[in-house]
């Protein structure tokens, strides 16, 4: 008999907890959910109110199964999952599977794993909260609803394969408007003035003017009278000011700030809080409150007044901004406020560092600040140059932590010389410099989440899963392009006379910004158009809303899914049936040599360029689009020269050379080897002469640089870095090595290390049957013959499944053989 049985999500959380309870309590994980609606059917009577149908998968039953028979053992079972509304539907699930009793069943939830929180949990117990589950049920419902629905027409529409999703189209909507404004944008330009004084001392400052001029003329004339001209401080203003802390984390700044000050992805910061959630060191990581506990704030007070003196302690608590602040009703901090870092893998660390300042910080006095303005003027006419300067007085929270930001700031402003009213300064430098109004900026992951909660779109637990979603869908992908060159133009005063250049700079760069695909514009439109109340962004905060009231008790799910869909289903309908197809199509013009129409669409494989059409006696000419290139944007020469690859080069050693574009950029074919041109080199510029340049060097750097156990050792640089190549093996390089230097004993050590590596990843290995299982990533398994491969859940053990199980295994897991039909149209 088992007198406690406790089941948490994940057995991280399981092992941690295992250490604060005793004896008398087994902990057990379910492994995230345990029951879903069915992935191949709808799974929600729409006639009985909307009833969902749960079902366990596969993958699970083994897990419940394992769970079902402990806790017919147990006296009493603790439902411990998280404590958000996702958390609350899995301890109902359990309840439900399990078939638990009320009387020995209880909940309990914690923001933290401590020792204390846990002990607090099992001290307070209660029911389960149907409200937060219903909150829950309504959100996966009307989710599945818009996704099954909308999905097919997409297919039927546009192209097959493709999907929708509730708040995933809507952040599509953004990132697609955001690209359209870029587009329409054209820059402005005007000429700002900025200068360098110094005093009667010799102390040198920065001042500009806020005036800025139109055209180069006005800019050379206000120019020309600071020629000789004599300056002077005509008014200088000192004013205290304070600068106070920003408020503890919640989900969405914690993955603002560290994607600005550790360029972590939204995904990764969850899933690196997760992990510090479940070692115990910080509390419940998806939260939109800003609030601290009594206990918290106590603490933060001492760690302050110990590492920095009283003066820096100033205990305050934050009040949210945002509406229906969800469940957990602290902000993200440490667990432990003594615990400046902590010794675990570096990303996890860091971000702990990062959760652990900012608190602190949100604890602090705020920074005492001296501001100076001062404005100088002259003889020669009546603009003004004005330099600010800001001093610290008083560090406060500055010692601990400063809040990033997404936009580009101005310069940092220093401290100024001592100066006075009436006082002569001198010109060292003045220029006019040519500037252009800024296109909106792209979002990134994190700006993103700031607008979608701007708006009141999702909440803590889905902007990471929508953020994923759209990327892998193919809807978005992160920009890969680096800028390009802008000249502008410069005036300056050397040597009392005037001085013309043209300068250059980087402009555009899109680098790990958000990009719309071609196919995420065309779908985007196309469920603009056709429905647009899906899309509306107010319509999407309002559901959210719901939701918010379901969770307190003052709505009715199976109501509100009822509104939802009797407005929903019959749109869809009426799309199915009388929309147009969607391709995105535009014509481009006519081809100069064949006369016939030049467009541009989504095709089967992708973007195209064609020339001609279906109706022609001849069949049309198809090209893909280049992956830089869109169909929104792509001009009538580019898609023209499309046409032209792969351009034939010549032949080299009896070998054909040519020109080409693939999936990872332009490249030179030589025979059946294929190499990369260098970045900015254009697939349309490159010639014989530097694709011989080319073919050499790579036939350098294939030439073997040892030999190991009768194999020859080659190296090589590739996607993910530098590698040596042996036996077919490909064995990354790291940086302890000198990669350009690497001694026969360096090569053997990484030869070695590989088959190492390689061995201890085998758990079984039948050799005469090809089939073979291996460790893979976050403690699962895979069963793999050939090019066919079987992942295993974390809960199955890999050494105990037979020969004959993985086999069973590996054929369901092949894909059915199409079968072609017979056509049963009579022979003419």
């Amino acid at each position: 008999m088992i007198k406690n049985l406790v089941i948490v999500e994940s057995p991280a959380k399981a092992k941690t907890i295992e250490k604060f309870l005793g004896k008398d309590f087994k902990v057990e994980s379910s492994f995230g959910h345990i029951a879903d609606l069915p992935s191949k059917e709808l799974g929600v009577n729409v006639e009985e109110g909307f009833k969902p149908k749960y079902v366990v998968s596969s993958d699970k039953k083994a897990v419940v199964k394992k769970l079902k028979d402990l806790a017919k053992k147990a006296e009493t079972v603790w439902l411990a999952s998280d404590e958000d509304r996702e958390g609350e539907a899995i301890a109902w699930h359990l309840a439900e599977e399990l078939k638990l009793k009320k009387e020995n069943t209880r909940r309990i939830v914690f923001n933290s794993i401590t020792k204390n929180a846990i002990q607090k949990a099992i001290e307070n117990p209660r029911g389960i909260n149907y409200d937060l589950v219903n909150a829950q049920q309504a959100r996966r419902i009307l989710d599945r609803l818009v996704g099954y629905e909308l999905s097919p027409v997409l297919w039927k529409k546009i192209k097959t394969g493709l999907s929708a999703g509730r708040v995933q189209s809507v952040s599509v909507r953004l990132i697609v408007e955001r690209e359209r404004e870029i587009q329409d944008f054209t820059p402005e330009g005007s000429y700002k003035i900025a200068a360098e004084f110094k005093t009667g001392e010799g102390k040198v400052f920065k001042a500009r003017m806020n005036k800025s001029f139109d055209t180069l003329g006005e800019a050379k004339a206000f120019l020309e009278k600071n020629i000789g001209a004599d300056f002077r401080i005509e008014d200088l203003q000192t004013k205290p000011a304070k600068k106070s802390p920003a408020p503890p984390f919640t989900t969405s700044t914690l993955q603002q700030e560290a994607s600005r000050k550790l360029y972590f992805s939204v995904s990764k910061t969850m899933n690196m809080a997760q992990r510090l959630y479940e070692a115990g060191l910080i509390t419940y990581m998806r939260t939109d409150s800003v609030n601290l506990s009594g206990e918290a704030i106590n603490a933060a007070k001492e760690e302050i007044i110990r590492s920095y003196g009283e003066d820096y302690s100033k205990p305050r608590n934050f009040s949210g901004k945002s509406k229906g602040a969800q469940e957990a009703h602290e902000a993200i901090r440490p667990t432990d406020m003594s615990r400046h870092s902590v010794q675990i893998e570096r990303d996890q660390a860091r971000l702990y560092e990062l959760i652990w300042k900012r608190t602190l910080a949100s604890q602090m006095s705020d920074a005492q600040l001296e501001r100076t303005n001062v404005k100088i003027g002259t003889d020669s006419h009546d603009e003004l140059f004005t330099a600010n300067g800001e001093v610290i007085k008083f560090e406060g929270f500055l010692k601990v932590y400063l809040e990033g930001s997404d936009e580009e700031e101005e310069e940092q402003s220093g401290i100024l010389p001592a100066m006075k009213v009436g006082e002569e300064v001198y010109r060292v430098h003045m220029n006019a410099t040519q500037r252009f109004t800024r296109a909106p900026y792209r979002y990134t992951e994190a700006s993103l989440v700031k607008k979608l909660e701007e708006l009141g779109i999702g909440r803590p637990s889905t902007y990471a899963p929508t953020i994923s979603t759209i990327q892998n869908r193919g809807y978005v992908e992160k920009g890969t392009i680096e800028g390009e060159q802008r000249k502008y133009k410069q005036l300056s005063i050397v040597d009392d006379s005037l001085k013309e250049e043209e300068l250059t700079e980087m402009v555009g760069s899109d680098k790990g910004k958000l990009i719309p695909t071609d196919i995420g514009m065309i779908v985007n439109d196309f469920l603009v158009n056709h429905f647009s109340g899906i899309l509306d962004y107010h319509f999407t905060a309002r559901v959210e809303e719901s939701f918010d009231n379901i969770a307190s008790g003052d709505e009715d799910w199976a109501h509100m899914i009822k509104e939802f869909y009797k407005d929903f289903h019959p749109n869809v309908k009426d799309v199915e049936e009388n929309a147009d197809r969607e391709s995105g199509e535009r014509v481009l013009g006519e081809d100069p040599e064949s006369g016939k129409p030049l467009s541009v669409r989504l095709g089967r494989f992708g973007p195209m360029a064609q020339i001609g059409t279906a109706d022609d006696d001849e069949k049309p000419r198809f090209a893909s689009l280049l992956p830089h290139q869109s169909i929104e944007t792509i001009t009538f020469e580019e898609a023209l020269d499309l046409f032209k690859l792969p351009r034939k080069l010549g032949t080299y050693e009896g070998k054909e050379v040519e020109a080409n574009v693939g999936r990872y950029g332009p490249y030179i074919r030589f025979g059946k080897t294929f190499i990369s041109l260098d970045k900015g080199e254009d697939v349309f510029d490159v010639d014989m002469e530097r694709a011989e340049e080319l073919i050499k060097a790579k036939q350098k750097a294939d030439a073997p640089i040892a030999s190991y156990k009768g194999g020859d050792v080659t190296k090589g640089k590739g996607r993910f870095g530098p590698y040596i190549k042996w036996n077919d093996m490909f064995i990354n390089v790291n940086k302890k090595y000198d990669f350009d230097s690497l001694s026969q004993d360096d090569i053997e050590t990484l030869i070695e290390d590989k088959l190492k590596k390689e061995r201890e990843k085998i758990i079984q290995n039948w050799e005469d049957e090809g089939i073979r299982i291996e460790k893979a990533r976050w403690g699962r398994s895979n069963i793999i013959k050939g090019k066919t491969k079987v992942e295993l859940s974390k809960d199955v053990d890999a050494s105990k499944i037979s020969l004959d199980e993985a086999k069973e295994l590996l054929e369901k897991k092949k894909p059915a053989k199409k079968t072609r039909k017979k056509s049963t149209k009579a022979k003419k």
